[in-house]
C-alpha cells in the first residue's frame, strides 16, 4: 500500500511540474507579445509546422472569381504551405462589405483592405478590432523579406498611435494614369493634351465626331466609378493642388476633399458635365460597367492602373478594332500635375483580435513568405511552361496565364516593391513594355502624394463618418446640377467650421509635422 501510494505521489508531482512548465511557457509567449522580447516567434509555436496554414480572409475581387484549385492558386498554397479560404468581394462592393463586416464583428482570420486609412477600419481598430501587430513585428529582424523588399517607410506611414495594425500590400508608387485612346488622337489629328484644358477639349471633337461610324455620336468621354471617376479623382485633384498640404487659419490641416483646390476640381467636372464630355452615368456606374464600355470602344478617356493597358488593348482587338493604343496622359492642371503617386503600400492585411495569439505568429509567417522575390515573382507571373514562356527575356503571359495571373490573384500576400509593378503588363512584349515605362517614366518625379494616405486623426474619425456619405451625396448634386456651386462651397464651409473638424485638423497638423521631423 505505502509503494502504491507512492506512485501515486511521483505520478501527481511529475503532473504538477508539467503544468508549472506549460504554464511558464504561455507567460513567456505572453511576455514577449508585450514587449519582453519583441520580434520574437514563440518556441515551439507548432507541433504541426508542416501541414498547410488554414487561413479565412476577406479581399477584394478585380477579375472572375477565382478556381483556388486551378493550376495558379494550387502551386500559390504549396509554395507558401498554405490553404486558403477567401470571401472574394467584387471591388464596386468592397468599402460597403467592408463597413458591414465591421459592424458586425464577426470577422474573418485576416482583413485585406484596398485603404488601410478608411474612418470605419480606424474605429474598428480603436474598438480593439484587431492585433496591435509592433510588438510581434519588434525591429523586423525576424522578418527580412518585409524589413528589406517592402518600399521605403513601408511601416512608418501606416502607424497609427505609434503602433502597426496593417502588413502593406506593397505595389509601385506609379498606378493610376489617366488614358485616352491615341489611336483616335491620331485619326482625328488632334495632338496629344498636355493640359487638363487641352483634355476636355480634345473628348469634346471625339465625342462630336462620331469615332465608331454610327450615325448616332454616342461616343462616351471620360468614365469611372465611384465618388466622380474613382481611379482618377486623386489624379485630376493634384492638377489643381488638391494634394498639397492645405492650412487653415489657425493652422489646422484641412481634409483634402474639403480644401479649396478640391473644390476648384468639382466646378471643372460640373462644367465637363454640362458639356457632356463627363458621362452622365458617372454616379452610377460599376466598375465592370465602365471596364466594358472602354474595352469595347464606346468611351475615349478612362483613369486606372497603367497595367491594364496591354490587356485592354487586345479586347479591344478581339472587339474588331484595328490597332488601338492606349496612351496615359501627363496633363498640367492649374496648380499642378495631374498625376497622384501612392506610398507604395496603401492597402493593408489586418488580423482580427478574434485568433490566438499562437496563430498570429503563423499568419506573419506566411505574409514574410509571401513578401519574398520568388513568390511576388510567382504573383506577377506564375509558373513558367504553364503561365507563361520567355521572349527576348521578357517573361510574357499565355492565355492561361492571362486568366489566372491577374489583379485578384496578388491580392492575398504583401509582395516585394516593385518600381514599374503597376506599369507593365505580364502579357505584353519587351518592347511594349519598355515603351510603356519609358510613357510614364517621369511620373515618379512629377507626381503628387497626398498626405492623407497615411495621416490620422482621432476626432476626424467621428467627423468623416458622420459626414462621407452625405459630402458624396453633395459632390453627385453639384455637378449634375441639383445645387449650385455656392450651395456646395456653403455646405464645405459648414463642415470645416465645426468644432471637432477643427480639432481634428489641428491633429492632422502635428500628424504631419511628425512625419517631416519638425
Amino acid at each position: 500500500m505505502k509503494h502504491k501510494n507512492k506512485r501515486m505521489y511521483m505520478t501527481l508531482t511529475l503532473m504538477l511540474a508539467l503544468a508549472t512548465a506549460a504554464g511558464c511557457s504561455g507567460q513567456t509567449e505572453t511576455n514577449k507579445v508585450a514587449g519582453t522580447d519583441k520580434g520574437s516567434a514563440p518556441s515551439g509555436q507548432s507541433k504541426d509546422a508542416d501541414k498547410p496554414l488554414s487561413i479565412k480572409m476577406f479581399a477584394g475581387l478585380y477579375n472572375e472569381v477565382p478556381n483556388m484549385n486551378d493550376d495558379y492558386w494550387s502551386e500559390w498554397q504549396k509554395r507558401t504551405n498554405s490553404k486558403l479560404n477567401v470571401e472574394w468581394v467584387p471591388s464596386g462592393d468592397l468599402n460597403t462589405k467592408l463597413d458591414l463586416l465591421l459592424a458586425s464583428g464577426d470577422l474573418p482570420e485576416v482583413v485585406a483592405v484596398p485603404d488601410f486609412k478608411k474612418a470605419t477600419l480606424l474605429s474598428a481598430i480603436k474598438n480593439g478590432a484587431f492585433w496591435d501587430l509592433t510588438p510581434f513585428l519588434g525591429d523586423l529582424s525576424k522578418y527580412p523579406n518585409m524589413k528589406n523588399n517592402l518600399v521605403k517607410d513601408a511601416f512608418k506611414y501606416r502607424t497609427i498611435d505609434g503602433k502597426i495594425y496593417s502588413l502593406p500590400g506593397s505595389r509601385s508608387r506609379v498606378d493610376p494614369g489617366i488614358k485616352i485612346r491615341k489611336d483616335w488622337l491620331d485619326q482625328l489629328k488632334i495632338p496629344v493634351p498636355t493640359t487638363l484644358d487641352e483634355y476636355a477639349d480634345a473628348l469634346k471633337k471625339i465625342i462630336d465626331a462620331d469615332i465608331d461610324g454610327n450615325g448616332k455620336k454616342d461616343t462616351l468621354g471620360l468614365i469611372g466609378h465611384g465618388v466622380i471617376v474613382s481611379d482618377g479623382d486623386a489624379s485630376f485633384a493634384a492638377g489643381f493642388g488638391a494634394s498639397q498640404p492645405t492650412y487653415d487659419a489657425a493652422g489646422g490641416l484641412i481634409y483634402t476633399s474639403l480644401n479649396p483646390q478640391y473644390t476648384e476640381m468639382i466646378a471643372w467636372f460640373q462644367k465637363l458635365y454640362k458639356e457632356g464630355i463627363l458621362s452622365k452615368e458617372f454616379a452610377v456606374m460599376k466598375t465592370t460597367q465602365a471596364e466594358e464600355l472602354f474595352q469595347t470602344g464606346r468611351a475615349a478617356s478612362y483613369p486606372r492602373s497603367i497595367w491594364w493597358d496591354k490587356q485592354w488593348e487586345t479586347a479591344m482587338e478581339k472587339a474588331g478594332q484595328k490597332n488601338p493604343q492606349i496612351l496615359n496622359l501627363a496633363l498640367k492642371g492649374p496648380k499642378g500635375m495631374a498625376v497622384d503617386l501612392s506610398i507604395g503600400g496603401g492597402g493593408g492585411f489586418l488580423i482580427s483580435k478574434q485568433v490566438p495569439e499562437a496563430k498570429v505568429w503563423q499568419l506573419l509567417d506566411y505574409f514574410e513568405k509571401t513578401a519574398s522575390e520568388s513568390i511576388t515573382d510567382f504573383a506577377y507571373y506564375g509558373t513558367e511552361g504553364v503561365h507563361y514562356t520567355v521572349v527576348d527575356g521578357q517573361k510574357v503571359l499565355n492565355e492561361k496565364g492571362i486568366k489566372e495571373v491577374n489583379t485578384t490573384s496578388k491580392g492575398v500576400g504583401v509582395l516585394t516593391y516593385q518600381k514599374w509593378g503597376k506599369v507593365i503588363s505580364a502579357s505584353g512584349s519587351k518592347a511594349y513594355n519598355d515603351a510603356k515605362i519609358k510613357e510614364v517614366a517621369n511620373f515618379d518625379e512629377i507626381g503628387q502624394v497626398d498626405p492623407f494616405r497615411f495621416l490620422v486623426s482621432d476626432s476626424w474619425i467621428n467627423v468623416w463618418s458622420k459626414y462621407e456619405s452625405e459630402w458624396k451625396s453633395m459632390v453627385t448634386k453639384v455637378i449634375v446640377g441639383q445645387i449650385s456651386m455656392d450651395e456646395y462651397k456653403q455646405y464645405v464651409d459648414k463642415i470645416n467650421n465645426l468644432p471637432e473638424t477643427k480639432q481634428a485638423y489641428q491633429e492632422f497638423a502635428k500628424n504631419y509635422k511628425s512625419y517631416l521631423g519638425k
